[in-house]
């Protein structure tokens, strides 16, 4: 089904309820008890931010009257920057009967439960995402509908689909009896050689898409055999990486593998997900490179947990998730001490949207402050997203993305699991706890 179906799928079906998000033209005076400064990690006292025209115009210490503005109160509470998740796929989730609905839903079935992963993910503070990898590009038509103002979400950017190597983990036909498999190319982001990796790029460009996600090592959620193998060679990573420097796209890289994340750093990508087999050698390696890390250890934990569950995957799977779950923490800690730089990511969908924030929680217990997760979640991954000057902190230019969670983060990370106040744009999407329809 072609991009232009798919959004015509979710405009037709939600057209009678489509919300005109767009930020009042009145200002708005956000008083806020506290704001955590995101570039330099420290709590700043009672301020009041002045948003108008979806942007931050100024920022003054108190809580100050703004004549002709439109006052929010934000009582006891600390204002931060919108999150950012850096690894999201917005268009499934988790499910035992996952691997059978992919041959009874239509594209459409996936594209309207997007719209409500989207909300989800918007409610729990998360103003802003990469997906990481979908079907037919219908996060691409997601994000289209959001900027639209047709359904409410996070602002996305979008890598359409992953592109990998015949057989390895962006080859959705792994698995199926013969007559299914077919033979996916480059079209279908499946390459095998340098030409193909130049092709699917560009077919990339061609479908809109933001960014590239590609599949260098073996993964969990497919049913091969290995999850830490390497799936492209040096060569097919520098051609993707070369053609998609030419398009203005960065490169996420999903490595498992020790051998996978050394070719993808070499390659020139711009980030390692998950990274679970990482060496001493890859990370000195990232850090000469400039190379982020985004662990995903909520992912690791989910599925570890659910590969101990009868039936919820299939054999071959679950025994992979055993084999990662457990590990993924513990390289996020050692990749933290030695100096890698860290954008927060959680692989949302696999586990249940709208959760985000429990990895947070994860990366502290790996041994990283709670300033330095904040910051991972906000100025870090704007920075991997090339959006500094739009987001990640509160600053006057900014866009006006801004959460509030009762009581102190800094003390207590598990207070960002109950955002309590959502505001993307300038738009408020949460107030009070609950959700603003618009």
């Amino acid at each position: 089904m072609t991009l232009r179906l798919i959004s015509a799928a979710i405009l037709g079906l939600l057209g009678a309820n489509a919300l005109a998000a767009e930020a009042t033209s009145r200002p708005i005076a956000l008083h806020c008890a506290h704001v955590f400064d995101a570039t330099t990690g420290k709590m700043r006292g009672e301020t009041t931010l002045v948003i108008e025209s979806g942007r931050i115009k100024s920022m003054q210490a108190g809580n100050v009257a703004v004549e002709g503005a439109e006052s929010i109160d934000t009582p006891g509470m600390t204002c931060l920057p919108g999150l950012i998740d850096s690894h999201v796929h917005l268009t499934g989730e988790t499910s035992p009967t996952g691997y059978t609905d992919q041959f009874r839903w239509n594209v459409a079935d996936y594209a309207i439960r997007s719209t409500v992963y989207a909300r989800r993910t918007l409610d729990a503070g998360f103003t802003t995402v990469r997906n990481l990898g979908d079907g037919a590009n219908a996060s691409i038509a997601l994000r289209n509908a959001i900027n639209k103002g047709v359904v409410p979400g996070p602002r996305i950017y979008a890598a359409g689909g992953a592109i990998g190597t015949t057989g390895g983990h962006a080859d959705d036909s792994d698995g199926y009896r013969a007559d299914l498999q077919g033979d996916p190319d480059a079209k279908d982001g499946i390459i095998n050689g340098p030409d193909d990796a130049w092709k699917a790029v560009r077919q990339h460009y061609k479908d809109g898409a933001d960014l590239i996600k590609i599949m260098p090592s073996g993964g969990v959620l497919d049913e091969s055999s290995s999850v830490d193998n390497a799936q492209m060679t040096l060569d097919e990573i520098k051609a993707v990486t070369a053609a998609a420097h030419d398009y203005g796209f960065t490169v996420a890289a999903h490595a498992h593998g020790a051998e996978a994340i050394r070719r993808a750093v070499l390659g020139g990508v711009n980030s390692i997900e998950h990274g679970t087999y990482m060496t001493d050698e890859d990370m000195k390696l990232m850090k000469e490179r400039g190379t982020w890390y985004v662990p995903t250890i909520i992912a690791g934990r989910y599925v570890a947990e659910k590969a101990a569950v009868p039936g919820y995957y299939p054999a071959q799977i679950a025994a992979k998730a055993l084999q990662v779950g457990p590990v993924i923490q513990q390289t996020a800690g050692r990749a933290y001490k030695a100096g890698v730089k860290i954008a927060f990511g959680t692989d949302a969908g696999v586990y249940p949207h709208g959760q985000n924030a429990k990895e947070l929680e994860y990366m502290v217990e790996a041994g990283m402050p709670n300033a330095y997760v904040l910051q991972a979640a906000t100025s870090h991954a704007a920075e991997l997203l090339g959006q500094s000057k739009n987001l990640g902190s509160l600053q006057p230019g900014k866009y006006a993305d801004i959460i509030a969670v009762k009581g102190d983060p800094l003390s207590d990370i598990k207070l960002m699991q109950q955002v309590d106040f959502v505001m993307k744009d300038g738009v408020v999407y949460k107030q009070g706890g609950n959700a603003v329809d618009h």
